[in-house]
């Protein structure tokens, strides 16, 4: 197999993918230059399916199928655990925190901090944030994800990397900084629909592969019968410690992780914001949840249980990329690798929905990052009377510095994700707090600060003096039960937020005179039986998937017996 030649009918599904998105744009540049809320939030007023389609296409990295075909070659399908156990922060997210977000009516959710805390503390919380997240922990993700669209274009494509960049730079520069996030959200409808056409294409010509033998045949294939289970083997802790409970019971409260964030956070606070009232902000997250989670997954595994048929190990899959340096041949590669198998015009669609994937999770990240560099340091610190013009212009400007410094990293690093874990693992602890600050009066600023600092010390010590032998997940659990004893700590020693500006905040957060925490315990109630029904249509097409008709057919009427009682619950409380 050697690298790829695309046809006229390929590039021609290309280019028409680029020119909607730049057209896209320039058509909605009017609008979104309006002023700083249309620019950033879209004037206040996006119904919840547009919001919530696009998280899900945000979510929908470059190299999110390679990641999950990693996880299943190497550990089964069971590996997805340390991600689908964030299904549980989602929900939490949809029911009890969407709508207090959307009473806050900020643009950015750093903005939150000057809200809840007060005095300086506050002030360094919301600027250091903003820079933190905006500029340094954007930019490497960005960078992240370059480096695997580039990986792409160069393994399968021969492509120049530099070119690459350019071209996928350009587009994605042009969508979000003439139509800001209304361009997003709506290029974000379509490019999830083209993105799961492609996923979708390249499950169904794997599947039909001469060696794999169709869904039947795939099932039954010796090579993939160990990675097939949904749940690890329990009579083993070496599996069902890490893919299982740990993600289940500590990684999904205690970890920041974007697009998961405890309590939201991030792209999923600003399409909460964004949203035109608290049903909408909840029905996006819902939506999210349902489509992220139970609807999107299978394809991928779909692809990586047939690489197993067709690319059984590394040697077999350096056969098939002989042009590949070998010190890039990974189990994660087993899925461009697979693209390879598609017919003429098929190829186009999978590069088109690989390139959607990328512009999808690249302009959010743009659009946020400059939301937080403009509004949460330039108008905050820098220029408090600025123009809204002023803002939006500033926030263009921010969007081409953001994708200039992420292009410059992705074509200097061959991998950015030794980093990347450092950065979630810096996260680790700090989960809880993010839950409680918003019902717990005793948090304050010095808190947050402690929380940020325990979890760097703890991460960065662990990662440079632990022994060898101290297993990841361990290093995780020690992160986390450091840091929150930490930050639980210092709360505790230090003054709370004084009254006035906690009494500020809560009426702030109450509707027409009703405490935020009414009606928390049917809020929690609906979350726990909606991720319950969402777990019940994820396996429920796994079971479809694996030819079990009959527990298909009953994991899909518990997930509509879930709904409805949801539905029942949250009608008169939202």
């Amino acid at each position: 197999m050697s690298i790829i030649h695309l046809g006229a009918l390929d590039w021609g599904i290309i280019a028409a993918v680029l020119v909607f998105i730049i057209g896209t744009g320039l058509v909605l540049s009017r609008r979104a230059e309006k002023d700083s809320a249309a620019f950033f939030l879209g004037s206040r007023a996006m119904p919840w399916w547009l919001l919530g389609t696009s998280m899900v296409a945000t979510t929908f990295a470059t190299d999110t199928p390679n990641l999950v075909t990693g996880l299943v070659r190497q550990n089964g399908v069971a590996a997805n655990w340390s991600w689908w156990a964030f299904l549980i922060t989602g929900m939490l997210t949809a029911f009890i925190y969407a709508r207090l977000w959307r009473r806050l009516g900020v643009t950015t959710d750093i903005a939150f901090y000057e809200l809840r805390y007060a005095g300086r503390p506050a002030a360094f919380l919301r600027g250091f944030r903003a820079i933190y997240l905006g500029l340094f922990f954007n930019v490497l993700v960005m960078a992240n994800v370059t480096l695997a669209l580039v990986k792409y274009g160069n393994v399968l494509f021969g492509l120049s990397p530099l070119l690459i960049v350019a071209v996928a730079g350009l587009a994605t520069v042009l969508l979000s900084a003439s139509g800001g996030l209304l361009g997003v959200l709506v290029t974000d409808f379509f490019l999830f629909l083209i993105s799961m056409a492609g996923a979708v294409a390249a499950a169904w010509f794997a599947l039909h592969h001469d060696g794999v033998g169709g869904l039947h045949g795939l099932m039954l294939h010796s090579a993939v019968l160990d990675k097939r289970p949904v749940l690890p083997d329990f009579s083993d802790p070496n599996q069902y410690v890490p893919l299982f409970l740990v993600p289940l019971l500590l990684q999904w409260w205690s970890a920041w992780y974007p697009g998961a964030e405890p309590g939201g956070g991030g792209y999923v606070a600003q399409r909460m914001l964004a949203a035109r009232d608290e049903r909408n902000a909840t029905g996006a997250v819902v939506l999210f949840n349902i489509a992220h989670y139970a609807l999107r997954p299978w394809p991928w595994i779909i692809v990586a249980l047939a690489s197993l048929v067709v690319f059984p190990d590394l040697a077999s899959l350096k056969a098939a990329l002989p042009h590949v340096d070998a010190a890039l041949i990974q189990d994660d590669l087993a899925y461009p690798a697979m693209l390879t198998l598609l017919p003429a015009g098929f190829i186009g669609l999978a590069v088109a929905s690989i390139l959607a994937a990328y512009i999808s999770t690249i302009s959010t990240m743009l659009n946020l990052g400059s939301a937080y560099l403009v509004n949460d340091v330039y108008s905050r610190f820098l220029r408090p009377r600025a123009s809204e013009r002023d803002k939006v212009r500033a926030g263009q400007a921010a969007t081409v510095l953001l994708m200039v410094l992420a292009a410059v990293l992705a074509l200097a690093l061959q991998s950015a994700m030794q980093a990347f874990r450092l950065l979630l693992a810096v996260g680790a602890g700090t989960g809880l707090l993010f839950f409680l600050r918003w019902f717990w009066g005793r948090i304050n600023a010095w808190s947050e600060i402690a929380a940020m600092v325990f979890s760097l010390l703890a991460a960065a010590g662990l990662e440079l003096f632990a022994p060898a032998s101290l297993q990841t997940w361990q290093r995780f659990a020690l992160t986390v039960a450091l840091t929150t004893a930490g930050w639980l700590a210092v709360t505790l020693l230090t003054p709370p937020t004084p009254a006035a500006k906690l009494a500020a905040f809560r009426a702030h957060i109450a509707k027409e005179g009703v405490p935020a925490s009414a009606g928390l315990k049917r809020h929690v109630l609906s979350a726990t039986i909606a991720t319950l029904g969402v777990y019940a249509l994820l396996f429920a097409i796994g079971a479809a998937l694996y030819e079990h008709g009959l527990l298909a057919a009953f994991l899909g009427l518990g997930a509509l017996a879930a709904g409805a009682a949801v539905w029942r619950l949250s009608r008169h409380s939202l």
